[in-house]
């Protein structure tokens, strides 16, 4: 029997108002992927007024997304959008790239794409 990993790990930092957010996503995202990782988000942001999140995410090992998933997914963006400053997304498959184009959409902050993580960590804590 072939064993397939999905998930999403989480980190969050916060400093006063600002929270640094990281995200490695494996394998194809399920809403109940969505429904452990949502809530904790939810609890972090929780009584910030005005918070400020920079983010991330690392989708080297993502294939994709189920479509309720994808849904969740897009909740999250539409929810929280306004607060992300930077979202760097480290990926090394074109889609990802187009993802991360179509992220602007959805996002008050800026989104870029990178295929190093050095780079990636470089351009979303500089100031």
């Amino acid at each position: 029997m072939a064993f397939q990993q999905h998930g999403l790990a989480i980190g969050i930092n916060r400093t006063g108002d600002t929270f640094f957010l990281t995200l490695k996503a494996v394998g194809k995202l399920t809403h109940e992927d969505y429904e452990i990782i949502t809530p904790v988000i939810e609890s972090a942001l929780a009584g910030v007024k005005k918070p400020t999140i920079n983010a991330l995410i690392d989708g080297t090992e993502l294939e994709g997304w189920e479509p309720r998933a994808a849904w969740d997914d897009f909740k999250l963006g539409i929810n929280h959008g306004s607060q992300f400053k930077k979202i760097a997304i480290v990926g090394n498959k074109k889609w990802q790239q187009v993802a991360a184009k179509v992220g602007t959409w959805f996002v008050g902050g800026q989104v870029k794409y990178f295929e190093d993580e050095t780079e990636a960590l470089e351009w979303v804590t500089e100031h």
